[in-house]
This record gives C-alpha cells, structure tokens and sequence, in this order.
C-alpha cells in the first residue's frame, strides 16, 4: 500500500454465541466439572454462564454428564468458531469415537445472534436443543428472552416445553 491510498479498516461485528459444554470423564483438569471450569477459560470473551448441572447419559454412556451453557462473544464466523471449538476438545483430551460416548469435554454451538446457519459439518441452531432439558434449562437462566430462530419461540418456552414432556418420578 503507498502513501497515497487510504488505509481502510473494516471492522467486524461483534456476536454472540451460546454454546453448550459437557463432560461426563476426568481429564487432567480432574472432575467434569472442573474440566468445563477449565474449558471456560479457554473459550475467549464468557459474558454469562449458567451453573453446571447433571444429567443421564444419551446413548451407551453408562457416566454422569456435568453440563453448562456459556455466553460468549467473537467476531468468528460459526464455521470458523466450530473449528476453533473442535481443537479445543483435542487438547482437552477428546478423541473420535462413539456417538454419545464419553468424554471429557463435548462443545457445541447451540444459538449464534446472527440467526440460523447451515454448512458442511454444522447446523446453528443446534438441531437437538429443543429437546435437551439440560441446555434449555441453563439457557433459560441467562438468555430467557432469546428466540429461537427457526420457531420463533423463546428459551423460556422452549424450557418450559420440554420439561412438561418430561416424565416425573
């Protein structure tokens, strides 16, 4: 670039993603729950997080899982903060296996403040959280308000939803 031509900056918006942290094995943080402690401080800029809750395993999982839902904000792209979040279980230990197996760290994007987005590899809004009382309900807790962008309903709903579905003791 000569002196002669501007120097133009483009800034890039700003978003903000929920995304989903599950553990259900000890790593070398320790328990689940220090593991997802752990895997906050690597996410870049937390502007909110839900307490860690339990749930039973999904699929052949005979482990606890400890989950969380973190706010974050970035100017990635979701494709682009996939892969960052992918790298981030590697290094937290997580290998290719099973579905639904344990592990001991799971992330996964669950809304984007841009609206829904469809890849290769990646679907925002995640296409299970309506039917996951164990991410509506800390999402519920820190982003009530939100709506889902395909339903139009709210987190509030959506948890409200799902837990009338569930089965009581």
């Amino acid at each position: 670039m000569s002196p002669a031509t501007p120097h133009l900056t483009i800034a890039q918006a700003t978003t903000t993603y929920a995304i989903a942290l599950g553990s259900n094995r000890r790593g070398r943080h320790g328990s689940p729950e220090h593991e997802i402690a752990a895997a906050l401080e690597t996410l870049g800029t937390v502007v909110a997080r839900s307490r860690t809750v339990a749930s039973a395993p999904l699929g052949p999982s005979n482990r606890r899982y400890a989950n969380a839902v973190a706010l974050i904000e970035t100017q990635e792209d979701p494709a682009a903060l996939l892969v960052r979040l992918k790298h981030i279980e590697r290094a937290f230990g997580r290998r290719p296996g099973r579905r639904w197996g344990s592990r001991v760290l799971d992330l996964d994007i669950i809304l984007w403040s841009g609206g829904a987005w469809s890849s290769r590899g990646l679907t925002v809004p995640h296409a299970a959280f309506r039917t996951r009382s164990f991410v509506l309900g800390p999402l519920a807790g820190l982003i009530p308000q939100w709506r889902d962008p395909l339903t139009g309903r709210t987190i509030r709903q959506l948890a409200q939803s799902v837990d009338r579905k569930r089965p009581r003791d």
